[in-house]
């Protein structure tokens, strides 16, 4: 191994008697996703190394992009603790480097150290002024930043640093129930819940033959996506068919969408305790459509005790297509397979959905019936970080 790349925690150093947890999380996490890999990763109190392959550093650093927890990395230079050594070896890395400005900013790790932080970046910064033309010291916006932490043995070195996601890591919060439609906002919700230390799977209700086989396969490319940041996940395919045609055919036009939305919810409640996810989440938007009123989500919402999180709900379309382009779910949201949701639109939804109407309506179909032949029939396969996936059995 010739390399190492260090990583930072940022949020996770904040958090008093957890944090230990979060580290080990963390590393852990690091650990899985680097399974196929030849590293070493050190992990200390504020630090963690990861020791490789030069010829897998683009690899490891595109996976350490998609890793919750991770404040800041960068590719660092270790040597040993010795005034002169550590001068010409920045030196010499730095010369492969271009740049006209340069700023020194060295952490003294071992106090014992008899030279200060503040003399070693002058002791730095001479050295490599009289050995470089044309190169100028600049405190406030350098082009390159050279970071030192002088440890009693061994010097770590680097130039410049890359943000990482940050967030908490993965299944540091538990678990939680992504309901994913395959429109746009969904993917994103289950990328912030994630962001924050929720473990997800997934929900998707289909309608064959209303809702295609296409439609199925765009949702696992969007679990896929999301695999990435939240490791392997469980997909569970809901056949909703014949409960949604109930609705259509006994419920008033204007509150299909209100009644079917308060199936979903109890159907994913039940799936989420017994796969014991402990919050459901969505990507419902505050007034975006008739569902998403104050008034609607009151009245869907009124069917479960499970909490639901809606990661979105304060976010325009746009801020949410961002999200989504960020995170490579956009180009397939938008392809044009209609979900359950879609495919029976009534011209005027109500807005404004009264909890009593519903369950008047509720009583004209079997419904508790129907939920509990739905959850038998749920196939469920299982989304790998690999992006493979498989039956469970």
């Amino acid at each position: 191994m010739n390399s190492i790349i260090l990583i930072k925690y940022g949020e996770l150093t904040t958090k008093g008697d957890n944090r230990k947890e979060f580290i080990n999380l963390l590393y852990n996490n690091i650990k899985d996703k680097l399974k196929n890999y030849d590293v070493n990763i050190i992990k200390e109190h504020s630090r963690m190394y990861i020791e490789h392959h030069k010829e897998n550093q683009k690899e490891i650093i595109d996976v350490l992009k998609t890793t919750f927890g991770i404040h800041a990395y960068a590719v660092v230079y270790k040597v040993k603790t010795d005034n002169d050594e550590i001068c010409e070896e920045i030196l010499k890395q730095l010369k492969k480097e271009n740049f006209k400005t340069f700023k020194v900013e060295t952490k003294r790790r071992d106090k014992t150290l008899p030279t200060t932080s503040m003399d070693f970046n002058k002791i730095v910064a001479s050295h490599i002024l009289k050995n470089c033309n044309d190169i100028y010291v600049d405190v406030h916006n350098p082009e390159v930043y050279i970071k030192i932490e002088l440890n009693k043995d061994y010097t770590y070195f680097y130039f410049n640093e890359y943000k990482g996601l940050g967030g908490y890591p993965v299944a540091v919060a538990g678990k939680g129930l992504l309901m994913l439609s395959g429109g746009i906002d969904s993917p994103v919700a289950g990328y912030l819940a994630t962001k924050r230390g929720v473990k997800i799977d997934a929900i998707y209700f289909e309608a064959i033959p209303h809702t295609s086989l296409d439609a199925r396969e765009k949702v696992i490319t969007l679990a896929k996506k999301l695999s990435k940041y939240s490791g392997d996940m469980k997909l569970h395919i809901v056949p909703i068919t014949k409960l949604q045609e109930e609705i259509y055919q006994k419920i008033d036009s204007t509150y299909l969408i209100t009644i079917l939305r308060r199936m979903m919810y109890r159907i994913s409640e039940e799936i989420a305790r017994k796969n014991k996810n402990l919050v459901l989440i969505n990507g419902e938007s505050i007034g975006q459509v008739a569902s998403q009123t104050l008034t609607s989500m009151n009245a869907i919402n009124e069917v479960v005790k499970i909490p639901v999180i809606r990661p979105v709900a304060c976010f325009d379309k746009l801020e949410i297509i961002d999200i989504a382009k960020q995170i490579d779910t956009y180009d397939t949201s938008i392809l044009p397979y209609e979900d359950c949701c879609t495919i029976f639109v009534p011209k005027h939804p109500v807005i404004n959905p009264k909890i009593d109407r519903c369950i008047e309506y509720e009583k004209l179909i079997d419904y508790e019936g129907l939920i509990k032949e739905i959850v038998q029939n749920t196939n469920t396969i299982t989304i790998k970080n690999e992006d493979e996936f498989s039956d469970l059995l």
